[in-house]
């Protein structure tokens, strides 16, 4: 199973209302593999040391430079943090406090000093993501696989996941009903079905809680019907694979999910895209930076798409009055990650999305609540 931790709502809040002397935001490509990190941490130590020599030049007290190295090599050794990772290693660190965070994507190499952390790399992606779970299930067998964009699919163990229909619901055969006159017909067998459901769906909320991957259903009917009425995980995507997975290997599997990830996506981009060309017509919708920067400051963002790679330096006063900078440097950081941050602290949906998928030529598109 790909390891991944990615701040919850209230440590997302907290981090972007981070400020201080020196806030270091460092992401560092890595790999599950546990044998090939070696790169990584060589990475990390790189950019340590680069980090603290812009830091030094800039002139940051030399006891609070110290404890943001001294932070960065004990992360850099430690043998037993570096044995699970994912795609993408986050740290983000000031000179009180470090924090790491575990990406299920791929994000470049990448270092930003300011005074505040840089977290659009923390916005689930949706462009990016090739990593979903698929939930293989029929009255014979249930299982759970892991697919990734690079990696080979693999079976993730669930406790206390039943072995099957008949195991779930204490009967030798599912659709033996004379064994309970109160069940038998067709109806009864379905009662039956959704006690399994509901012990399948029991069991994935060990593996899946605080998750937002996707989760993509390989069932037939009525079995994915009835599994789709009781499931609880809010990532379950809408579209399944429809058939009975029971002779499909975890390769299969991969290859059926993924054009139905791909549309999941690529559905969600473009009923945003067809909502902002509605919105546009009564003002209430704008790519303009400064106008977002307002929005944002103001609260009347409601859904916010930013460019995930595109980088301007400049800053955003207290009244939301941007700024651009032709230079990055320490007094500046990225306005579209500032405006990111203040739409997402006054309840605004953001997605980071790829540059194709934006309305226009501008690196945000923001979806108002009234016009400013």
């Amino acid at each position: 199973m790909l390891y991944v931790d990615i701040p919850t709502a209230p440590e997302m809040r907290a981090l972007i209302e981070t400020r201080a002397d020196a806030c270091v935001s460092m992401y560092v490509p890595t790999t599950p593999e546990t044998q090939h990190t070696d790169a990584s941490r060589i990475s990390l130590g790189n950019m340590a040391r680069a980090a603290v020599a812009e830091l030094g030049k800039a002139g940051i007290n030399k006891r609070r430079l110290a404890s943001i190295a001294e932070a960065l090599e004990a992360l850099r050794a430690d043998d037993d943090f570096w044995a699970v990772q994912a795609r993408t290693l986050a740290v983000l660190v000031t000179p009180d406090h470090l924090h790491t965070f575990r990406l299920a994507t791929r994000v470049p190499e990448t270092m930003e000093i300011a005074d505040r952390f840089y977290l659009k790399p923390l916005l689930r992606a949706p462009a990016f993501d090739q990593h979903a779970f698929v939930l293989a299930l029929s009255t014979n067998a249930v299982r759970l696989v892991e697919i990734f964009a690079d990696l080979p699919p693999e079976v993730v163990k669930v406790p206390g996941m039943p072995r099957d229909a008949s195991h779930a619901v204490g009967r030798a055969r599912i659709n033996d009903l004379t064994q309970n006159t109160r069940i038998a017909n067709d109806e009864g067998q379905k009662i039956l079905l959704r006690q399994y459901a509901r012990k399948v769906d029991v069991a994935l909320r060990q593996v899946l809680l605080g998750q937002e991957t996707p989760l993509i259903l390989a069932a037939a009917d009525p079995l994915q019907a009835i599994f789709r009425s009781v499931a609880s995980y809010p990532g379950l995507v809408a579209a399944s694979i429809m058939c009975s997975p029971d002779h499909l290997t975890e390769g299969d599997l991969a290859a059926a999910a993924r054009p139905v990830l791909d549309e999941h996506y690529s559905n969600r981009v473009a009923s945003l895209r067809e909502l902002f060309d509605v919105r546009a017509g009564d003002r209430r919708a704008t790519t303009d930076l400064a106008l977002a920067a307002r929005a944002a400051t103001w609260g009347a963002i409601d859904t916010l798409m930013v460019d995930i790679a595109a980088m301007q330096p400049g800053s955003i006063d207290q009244d939301g009055g941007l700024a651009l900078s032709d230079t990055a440097d320490i007094a500046t950081y990225d306005v579209i990650d500032e405006i990111a941050g203040r739409a997402l602290l006054s309840g605004a949906d953001v997605l980071a999305v790829r540059a194709d998928d934006l309305p226009g030529p501008a690196p945000v598109a923001a979806l108002l609540r009234y016009h400013v």
